[in-house]
């Protein structure tokens, strides 16, 4: 999954549980790229490491990859990770992608996208309303007396 700096999925890309990471990840990578041809970074974990692939990227698409690396001794917050972290969080409270063992993984990846456009719809509209009211709200609709 490739997320904006402001945690918005730009593109998802799910696969089969025996898929690693490190095989699909040049895939979704370039396919951001030629979508989004302002891309200047791509952050990665460590997993991520290649000098090839760092320097096709950078060749062929004048875009860095940045490997972010664990600090050794403490925890130590990694820059722009927790945004990554917080978008992941968004997903797994979603009620559709909860768990999905029988499905194909077009359409996880379509569960993805629905569940980012509800988020940003209720980012556009600032639709901050919970299911309950409180009882301020209540009195003024004259349902509390």
């Amino acid at each position: 999954m490739i997320v904006d700096v402001l945690g918005l999925v730009v593109g998802c890309f799910v696969t089969a549980a025996n898929l690693a990471d490190i095989k699909a990840a040049p895939v979704v990578w370039l396919w951001a790229l030629e979508r989004f041809s302002c891309m200047g970074k791509i952050l990665a974990d460590k997993g991520y490491r290649s000098k090839a692939r760092a320097e096709q990227l950078r060749s062929a698409y004048g875009c860095e990859l940045e490997i972010s690396l664990r600090h050794e001794q403490g925890v130590e917050a990694e820059p722009k990770r927790w945004i990554v972290e917080r978008t992941l969080a968004w997903l797994d409270n979603a009620h559709g992608l909860c768990r999905d063992y029988k499905g194909l993984p077009e359409n996880h990846e379509g569960m993805v996208y629905m569940v980012m456009i509800r988020l940003m719809l209720r980012r556009l509209c600032q639709n901050r309303r919970t299911r309950s009211l409180t009882k301020q709200q209540k009195r003024t609709l004259g349902i509390l007396n």
